[in-house]
């Protein structure tokens, strides 16, 4: 058994993984580039260029005003709030322009991103994903399909034929098979339903769970696959698919997902839990879960979320959410997403927004508590302003003003009694992959670590991360 109490793989092999070491040349090159975002605009503008990173900064601060304008209040203010925002970024790139500064001023924040990119890729990972060869193919795989998910991409891709010629049992949500009236998921008995399917097709000898369809019904079939210790494929066939995303899958070919049955490797990877309900990517608590839970949402998700976010957001009755995580206490809050593992910044050039491991066996927190124009304009700061709060944890207890909460659970709406524990199942899962995924991620060191930068571009020793030796 392996750390994860991992059964061995059918060809007996050793996890295979690919160790990279540290680059000396990568870290010289982001040292230059940091040093270039900070002298170019000096050499363009002089000490002037704190001036302008100043404007730049107040253009910002003011965008964010305009956008909590626009989302927490209604009538003139709104209006008023949707120029503020477009408005603001439109005029410093104006003053810049007109000052000749805007070349600059790109060449920087061009010259910044590559220095974080080529910092996170100069240092060798402190964690190194293991894959497990599969060189046996499942004897009787079974398919849950949603032919409704994604605009029908079951039925665009050809999945059920191609699913079938592979040897394996294909269910449809649609009717068909014997399930009259089961197409939805929209209610409990659905997710019910899907549960006790992929249980049925377990205890008929199903050596092998796979779903191609949204998030939630992944997570569903996911939940019974790891309950019974069997691999679990994930078919991209949904709208979003960001756990397919994060494994490293084709979301543009979901049928590219079946080459794992003959050609796979096999990973360990963490389930979340929100009371007893598993996700893959994330729980959300607050204004976003109470939106989704609107009847005129899902046909007009634009139009219902400005109407129903002001009085989430700043009406007399706008709940609050409380979150306690590894020793953490933070109240007031109006929305908390809870992940399955930590993503990166929507920001991040490397890795906008997805999860760099599905593998560490802690949740990521997202919180976000604005109340104000003045905590808007902070919030520009990032984590440092108060008004949002990054972590990570074992274990996060969510309770609120009421004995429920509405939860948003990998897209699908539940209501859980509060307070609501989430947790980390860690490598619960075993998921097949191809051995060939264009978007896999290579796993590096997280945040750039400049100082242990700075001393691989100056040829000093750096310490090993991984063994914590030095």
């Amino acid at each position: 058994m392996g750390p994860h109490g991992e059964h061995p793989s059918a060809s007996g092999e050793a996890d295979a993984a690919t160790v990279r070491g540290n680059s000396p040349g990568r870290a010289r090159l982001a040292v230059l580039a940091l040093l270039g975002s900070v002298l170019v605009p000096l050499v363009a503008a002089g000490l002037r260029s704190v001036l302008w990173a100043l404007v730049g900064i107040a253009g910002l601060a003011l965008a964010a005003v305009g956008v909590w304008w626009t989302l927490a209040h209604t009538g003139a203010l709104r209006v008023l709030g949707v120029a503020v925002s477009l408005l603001a970024p439109v005029a410093v790139l104006v003053l810049y322009a007109t000052s000749g500064i805007l070349w600059a001023a790109c060449l920087s924040l061009a010259l910044w991103a590559l220095a974080l990119v080529t910092a996170r890729g100069a240092l060798a990972p402190g964690h190194v994903a293991s894959e497990r060869a599969v060189t046996e193919a499942p004897r009787h795989p079974w398919v849950l399909m949603n032919p409704r998910s994604g605009g029908g991409k079951v039925g665009r891709f050809g999945l059920v034929e191609k699913a079938r010629a592979a040897g394996c049992h294909v269910v449809l949500l649609d009717g068909h098979d014997g399930l009259g009236g089961l197409g939805g998921l929209g209610g409990l008995g659905g997710h019910q339903d899907v549960a006790e399917l992929a249980r049925q097709a377990v205890a008929e000898g199903a050596d092998l769970l796979a779903v191609a369809g949204g998030d939630g019904t992944q997570a569903l079939v996911a939940e019974v696959a790891a309950g019974h210790g069997l691999p679990f494929v994930v078919i991209p066939a949904g709208t979003r698919n960001h756990f397919a995303l994060d494994l490293g899958l084709d979301r543009d070919d979901p049928a590219k997902a079946l080459e794992a049955l003959t050609h796979g490797v096999e990973l360990r990877v963490d389930l979340g839990y929100a009371a007893d309900r598993v996700f893959v990517n994330n729980a959300s608590f607050g204004t976003y879960a109470s939106v989704v839970t609107e009847s005129a949402y899902r046909d007009a998700k634009a139009r219902t979320t400005l109407r129903t976010l002001p009085g989430l957001l700043t009406g007399k009755d706008a709940p609050r959410l409380w979150m306690r995580a590894d020793g953490t206490d933070i109240d007031g809050l109006q929305s908390l997403l809870v992940s399955n593992n930590p993503y990166g910044r929507a920001v991040d050039a490397a890795r906008p927004g997805r999860r760099e491991r599905l593998d560490s066996g802690v949740l990521g927190v997202v919180c976000v508590r604005v109340g104000n124009t003045a905590q808007a304009a902070r919030i520009v700061r990032g984590p440092g302003s108060g008004g949002l709060v990054r972590l990570s944890a074992g274990e996060v207890v969510v309770e609120g003003d009421t004995d429920t909460l509405p939860v948003g659970i990998d897209g699908e709406h539940v209501v859980l009694p509060s307070p609501v524990v989430c947790r980390s199942a860690p490598g619960a899962l075993r998921v097949r992959v191809p051995r060939r995924r264009p978007h896999a991620l290579r796993v590096t060191g997280g945040a750039a670590d400049w100082p242990r930068v700075a001393r691989l571009a100056l040829g000093r020793r750096v310490p090993d991360r991984s063994t914590g030796d030095g």
